[in-house]
């Protein structure tokens, strides 16, 4: 960060520090609330933009929708509004760095902490969608990493409504990314929870690969490609990444919403499964594997982070059928391939046609040793079919073709493995400052049946109870649904967790007592007093340590207390303009009357000066005092008479 040249303050509140970002609509400034006392993240759109209705009614839309989630992975927002023809965006200030840091100059972060931080954006995002609201522009600088590890999803400038037609953008032409731009996006095309997972598998793959999936010298060029284009295997780029992982990218990465995850939950699960260890079941998928699988060359033109209107693509996508237009010409192609097919099958039949092989006893395998038998035997997979049954999650349930049918070599064949027992639905109950003792029990036991993730918080959150092991906040929110053997993670304070001294500046003694309570803090001594002329006498100047400091629960904390109107000097202004003379008055906190000087003692250089004052210069006066000046007018100036000898 570097600090601005222009501190200026909007709203009469905000004190904006630092520069932070400039993105491609608006500017990232650190700033200071003085009313609360606390850093925050101010993002003000460009001035130019701020004339621009469609850019303004987006600005409008990023505040509504994210001061609507409420969730840890989410950056809270907490204010909007225009200065001086200038709209902002008030939110929490992330103490950290962005995901695009990391990973600038092609540096690959490791499977695991991949996975890790992934599937907390993944939660991010599926809350988002269960509130019915799409981001649209997910992207590693939309990414923060807090210091403590936590990941928090921003920049909702283009998040919409399921249901709501974008109209951010001009005819022709969609708002986003093109790097991270899903098929459909592109397209111009309706889009829901299932276009920000692709656009998260593309940053999952440039986490473990060190470049996305598509780049080319232009955003319409990546576009076209993310609409035509065949998704390598990022394995290709970095032969280290297990194949479990890749297979839950390439599923991210499926061209067809249908066969993506269809909820963000889904692909969490997946990650949290690869993770603890466990098959995953992006696995047991062949879902993204279509289309020509040829070795290809990309250019090497880097992508562009920025998010901006690009041009509409024109389908047809590579695994999406064609709607019935031309079909004429459809009928004769494959009336053409039948013959092709036809011939090949009499030739090889003169051959002795190919290799002849068993369909070997699969039943009761694991799904990965299931596909290691196939492709030792030479067949090939069709299709995997997941059914829940009383069968182990992951085991090969039925074949078809059955055990012991003779196959030729190379023909595919379907597999029906078990997801295990179906779980009971349950909605998920509130188990917020309950113990995690208790907590654990309510979530374990019939009938939620859920696995408890405990996490422990070093620093309390603002205006937190001050009891350790007692659970703060939840993911999934009580209320939410879900299946037993679901995971929730439990929010905890650490038995060592700190505390963040709160503002208590305008306070009273009795007023700051009850706050410090409330935070696991104590009230010190209150005996030190100084004068100041914007906190009432009695009130509370500054505290010490000062707010935002963190501290130990039970700490005193020991407040300053105004003791009214500080006094101020009387400057010197004979001389001066009238003009000149009030201004300097008047920011020296005195109240300025003025009188005409006596016309007789006014010489010429005088006119229109300050002559005298009615307070004693350099003397020092209450706050607010009135002073009167005099000033020699022009219109009582005497003429000078001239007598003639």
């Amino acid at each position: 960060m570097e600090p601005v040249d222009d501190a200026r303050l909007y709203s009469g509140r905000y004190q904006v520090t630092h520069l932070i970002a400039r993105g491609g609509m608006a500017i990232v400034y650190r700033a200071q609330d003085v009313l609360l006392n606390r850093p925050v993240a101010m993002k003000t759109l460009y001035p130019e933009l701020s004339a621009d209705p469609q850019f303004v009614e987006g600005f409008r839309r990023e505040a509504q929708a994210a001061a609507n989630l409420s969730h840890p992975n989410i950056v809270p927002v907490f204010d909007w509004g225009e200065h001086e023809g200038t709209y902002f965006i008030v939110m929490e200030l992330v103490d950290g760095t962005s995901l695009a840091d990391m990973l600038r100059g092609g540096r690959t972060l490791t499977a695991s902490h991949s996975a890790t931080l992934m599937a907390q954006v993944a939660a991010a995002l599926g809350y988002a969608h269960r509130n019915g609201v799409v981001h649209r522009d997910v992207k590693p600088g939309n990414i923060l990493i807090a210091s403590d590890g936590q990941v928090k999803v921003t920049d909702f400038g283009i998040a919409q409504a399921m249901s709501v037609e974008d109209q951010l953008a001009e005819e022709g032409s969609v708002m986003g990314t093109a790097t991270y731009f899903s098929p459909e996006q592109a397209e111009g095309a309706p889009v829901d929870g299932r276009s920000d997972i692709y656009s998260l598998g593309v940053v999952l793959y440039e986490m473990l690969a060190g470049r996305p999936p598509f780049i080319g010298d232009s955003p319409v060029a990546v576009s076209s490609q993310h609409v035509h284009g065949t998704v390598p295997p990022p394995s290709e780029f970095n032969s280290g990444i297990p194949p479990d992982l890749q297979a839950i990218v390439m599923e991210a990465l499926a061209k067809s919403p249908d066969q993506r995850y269809q909820s963000a939950e889904d692909l969490r699960s997946d990650l949290m499964r690869f993770n603890e260890g466990q098959p995953v079941r992006a696995a047991q998928r062949d879902v993204a594997f279509f289309g020509a699988d040829a070795t290809r060359a990309v250019s090497k033109v880097a992508p562009g982070e920025r998010t901006q209107a690009v041009p509409m693509m024109k389908g047809p996508r590579t695994d999406i059928r064609r709607r019935r237009k031309g079909s004429a010409g459809v009928i004769v192609v494959v009336v053409l391939l039948l013959l092709a097919v036809g011939g090949l099958a009499y030739f090889l039949a003169q051959k002795g046609g190919p290799p002849l092989v068993e369909m070997p006893n699969l039943v009761g395998q694991t799904d990965t040793a299931a596909l290691q038998k196939l492709a030792t035997d030479g067949i090939r997979l069709n299709n995997v079919k997941q059914t829940h049954s009383k069968v182990a999650v992951g085991l090969v349930i039925s074949t078809s073709p059955k055990a012991g049918t003779t196959l030729k070599k190379n023909q595919k064949v379907n597999l029906t493995v078990s997801l295990g027992v179906q779980a009971a639905i349950v909605t998920i109950p509130s188990v917020k400052n309950l113990s995690i003792a208790s907590a654990e029990s309510e979530l374990s036991s019939l009938p939620y049946l859920l696995n408890v993730h405990p996490v422990f918080l070093q620093t309390a959150p603002a205006n937190t109870h001050p009891n350790p092991n007692t659970v703060i906040s939840q993911v999934p929110a009580a209320g939410a649904k879900g299946h037993q053997g679901d995971r929730v993670t439990i929010y905890v304070l650490s038995p060592s967790a700190q505390f963040t001294v709160p503002s208590l500046v305008n306070d009273t003694t009795n007023q700051a007592s009850a706050v410090l309570g409330q935070s696991g803090l104590t009230l010190g001594a209150t005996t030190s007093t100084i004068c100041s002329n914007t906190v009432p006498i009695g009130m509370v100047v500054s505290s010490s340590p000062a707010a935002g400091t963190l501290v130990n629960s039970g700490d005193q904390i020991s407040l300053t207390t105004s003791k009214g109107y500080c006094k101020v000097q009387v400057p010197s202004v004979i001389g001066e303009t009238q003009a000149q003379a009030t201004l300097v008055l008047k920011n020296t906190h005195l109240q300025v009357q003025v009188s005409p000087t006596d016309p007789s003692t006014c010489s010429p250089s005088q006119v229109g000066t300050v002559t005298m004052e009615s307070l004693l210069i350099s003397h020092y006066v209450p706050y607010n005092s009135s002073i009167t000046i005099s000033v020699c007018d022009a219109s009582t100036q005497q003429p000078t008479t001239t007598t003639s000898l």
